[in-house]
């Protein structure tokens, strides 16, 4: 009877291969892998044709979905070689870390204990006590994923119970393999652990010397022995008595590095029983769900795999290659790019790469010389060429594979089903639909989406359309396997999408007391065609309105429950329901709002003004001639209001223009009177902002408010101009790049009737006026000609 402990790197091509290696010369009865013994179950499908990773193995609280843990795997991965190996020899394979039913539980008592002496702390405090003790807010922690058959606990470092980390090599802070890569004169343990296993083609004794390596840095680092790492290691190491129990010879078990010495030197049974004696437990399920190797790397916020799974995945399919087959595919993708690429630059290029890792005393070109080569040789020195190889090439946006009839959810059964019914795939790089509502499976598509976005699962993201019209939607998609705990966790409303999110949207509207979630909530019921949570919404909007006393509020929900109306011809929804509460609210705003303008503050006035414009063009889209004489009506009240802010009174008296209830001539006196010299320079330029809200064509097109305008300018001093030049360069900033070049234009060669007309009839000299068009120039953003060489 023997027992082999295989020390491997998670994810590591070369680790892999190795055990692969291994196990065909072994030929083993038996492998015991890493991993949650609650998925020994679920086994069985990793040999099914269609489960391609990578993938992983999700475990999960059914009460609780949000706690849960992902183990992934690549091709790569030395556990999936080695659960590869005994299916295909119909052996028994395993798993043998310690099961998450305990470790969840754990993690649960260790959060209420110190939610507990939280509570307890603050209760203690007296009113001046600032915040608990740095210690206690300390101790809270999250579960998160870590690598597979690890987990981590987020924790205070100081914590015996759970350190912020205990897992094998090469990928977190206090790494263990950085003190072995410093001995060797490597100032980063992952390129020291690349270059000696994973690109290493001799595997000879390597095992050996892994744990030889790994039992020397336990003894130089007991700090890293926790509990928590005691509980698992018992757990594993009673999982090989288990097989030597059951008469197995030949034991092949696969295990992090750093837990190779713990299974070698074994202390007694009844050591290990008494330390996981009386462990709790909670309720666990798991289930098989695709991965993508954007996932397994360090850029997505996973909290372990490797940073480069698309070149791992070449290392493992051309273990051999000296930096050509890589070049080669760096050249394949630039001319894909249309950047010019010759054959030339890829011999260079890889000629380079070995070169330097000759220099560096390297067997072979790894990723760090092959990619200091493309950016000499291929990129010529450009980071943005280097960025499009990281994304397409180094990461790569691969996405695995599971069958359609492994067991899941019944909510996620039927997001698939309607997935596979209206061709919409989960891709791991985003892809963009244009969707035309006039035609059924679009329209379908798109219901789907928003019911699936009312849900909370965030797979498609709007974007802006172009041309006009109600008829047409953009939707960007990208699959995340994240998604996949939202779906469980949004199970127990339903079992499908219709009856999740209609129980899902009702409970949450009923929860919710702020007018504008409900508001957005039925923008997007309205387009899920969910008529039972439209009704619900609408009556909650109606009450929530008519109890709101800020008419700030209203203002704000307006304009989007005047865009809910738009859906009517289009989706054969009665959008025509919201009318009703729209008009009660638009009734209500044109009377507080002249009140709520006064004695505003110049940051609150420019946020109300955003709400102003969006408000006006609500009543332009509804067409309706009483909402729109209310609306003029409130407009006319705080133009004429001496105490409204000068930014809303100058954007009302403009509006008035443009709905032709001002004329011209009064127009004008408004300006004068709002800009004269009697007013702060302040004051007026803000009211100008307002004035010339919205477009610089308008003064453009407009020649009486050009002339206004080009008069106001002509007759300020210069102390005051320089004062006020700042507002109006606000004020122009928000007009286009070709708008300010036509007004400056306008200005230097005086076309149309602006300012040769102005000048004139203000009695102002040409000579006067010419020496002021610089000064226009800069306060519109350009230089004069004449001073651009200075």
């Amino acid at each position: 009877m023997s027992v082999h402990i295989l020390g491997i790197r998670h994810h590591g091509p070369g680790s892999a291969r190795n055990v692969k290696n291994f196990l065909e010369a072994l030929q083993p009865d038996i492998v015991l892998v890493e991993g949650p013994p609650e998925a020994d179950n679920i086994l069985p499908w990793a040999s099914h044709e269609a489960l391609k990773p990578p993938v992983a193995i999700l475990v999960y609280q059914p009460d609780n979905p949000q706690h849960s843990c992902f183990y992934p795997f690549a091709e790569y991965s030395p556990e999936w070689q080695a659960i590869g190996y005994a299916q295909r020899q119909h052996i028994p394979v395993r798993f043998m870390d310690l099961p998450l039913t305990h470790v969840f539980a754990l993690e649960k008592e260790k959060q209420a204990a110190a939610e507990a002496a939280l509570r307890k702390q603050e209760a203690a405090q007296t009113p001046e006590t600032d915040s608990p003790a740095p210690e206690l807010a300390a101790a809270k922690f999250t579960s998160l994923p870590g690598e597979t058959g690890d987990l981590i606990a987020v924790a205070d470092e100081e914590d015996e119970d759970f350190p912020t980390e205990h897992l094998s090599p090469a990928t977190f802070r206090h790494d263990p393999i950085a003190y072995l890569a410093e001995a060797a004169g490597y100032d980063d343990g992952e390129r020291w652990w690349e270059h000696m296993f994973e690109y290493r083609q001799a595997d000879d004794q390597v095992f050996d010397a892994v744990s030889d390596a790994m039992e020397a840095l336990r003894e130089e680092l007991p700090s890293r022995d926790s509990r928590m790492e005691k509980l698992r290691e018992a757990w594993m190491r009673n999982m090989v008595r288990q097989a030597e129990k059951e008469m197995f010879t030949r034991i092949a078990v696969i295990c992090g590095a750093w837990h190779a010495p713990a299974l070698k030197n074994m202390p007694t049974r009844k050591a290990d029983n008494d330390l996981l004696k009386g462990l709790p437990k909670v309720k666990i399920d798991c289930t098989w769900i695709p991965w993508t190797y954007s996932r397994l790397s360090y850029e997505s916020g996973y909290g372990a795999g490797v940073p480069s799974p698309g070149w791992y995945q070449h290392v493992w399919d051309h273990p051999s290659d000296d930096g050509t087959r890589w070049m080669a595919l760096v050249a394949k993708l630039f001319r894909e790019q249309q950047k010019d690429t010759s054959v030339a630059h890829v011999l260079e290029a890889v000629r380079l790469a070995n070169a330097l890792a000759s220099l560096r005393q390297y067997s072979r070109p790894g990723l760090e010389e092959l990619s200091e080569a493309t950016l000499s040789i291929l990129c010529n020195g450009e980071d943005v060429l280097m960025q499009l190889i990281r994304d397409e090439l180094i990461v790569s946006n691969r996405i695995g594979q599971v069958p359609s009839d492994i067991p899941k959810p019944p909510l996620q059964a039927d997001i698939e089903r309607q997935q596979k019914k209206l061709r919409l795939p989960q891709t791991a790089d985003f892809k963009d639909y244009t969707l035309d509502l006039r035609k059924d499976t679009d329209l379908e598509r798109s219901i789907f989406l928003h019911r699936l976005e009312l849900l909370g699962v965030r797979w498609g993201q709007r974007q802006e359309t172009s041309g006009k019209g109600t008829f047409k939607e953009q939707w960007r998609l990208q699959w995340d396997p994240s998604f996949s705990v939202d779906i469980i966790e949004k199970g127990s409303w339903g079992n499908t999408v219709l009856e999740a999110v209609t129980q899902y949207v009702l409970d949450v509207s009923g929860k919710t007391a702020t007018l504008r979630e409900v508001c957005r909530m039925l923008e997007s019921a309205l387009p899920a065609e969910l008529p039972k949570v439209v009704d619900a919404l609408i009556l909650r909007i109606n009450n929530l309105a008519a109890a709101a006393g800020d008419v700030l509020q209203l203002l704000e929900v307006v304009p989007s429950l005047v865009d809910i109306t738009r859906y009517g011809n289009v989706r054969k929804t009665d959008a025509d329901l919201v009318m009703n509460i729209v008009e009660s609210m638009i009734s209500r705003v044109c009377i507080s709002l002249p009140a709520a303008c006064t004695s505003v503050g110049e940051d609150a006035a420019l946020e109300l003004l955003q709400q102003f414009q969006a408000m006006n063009d609500a009543i332009n889209l509804l067409q309706h001639p009483d909402l729109t004489g209310s609306w003029t009506g409130t407009l006319q009240a705080i133009s004429a209001n001496s105490q409204s802010a000068p930014v809303i009174a100058g954007y009302a008296s403009r509006l008035l223009f443009d709905f032709k209830i001002l004329d011209s001539e009064t127009l004008f006196s408004r300006f004068s009177i709002a800009m004269s010299v009697a007013n702060a320079p302040a004051v007026a330029a803000a009211w100008l902002e307002g004035f010339l809200k919205g477009s610089g064509t308008l003064l453009l097109l407009d020649d009486t408010l050009w002339n206004m305008v080009c008069s106001w300018v002509g007759q300020l001093e210069n102390d005051i101009f320089m004062q006020i030049l700042p507002l109006l360069r606000r004020t122009f900033s928000n007009f286009t790049a070709p708008e300010r070049k036509k007004l400056g234009e306008k200005v230097r060669t005086g076309t149309g009737s602006g300012p040769v007309q102005t000048t004139v009839a203000s009695g102002i000299d040409d000579t006067r006026a010419a020496l002021g068009i610089p000064v226009v120039m800069q306060m519109l953003g350009f230089f004069h000609p004449e001073n651009q060489a200075e």
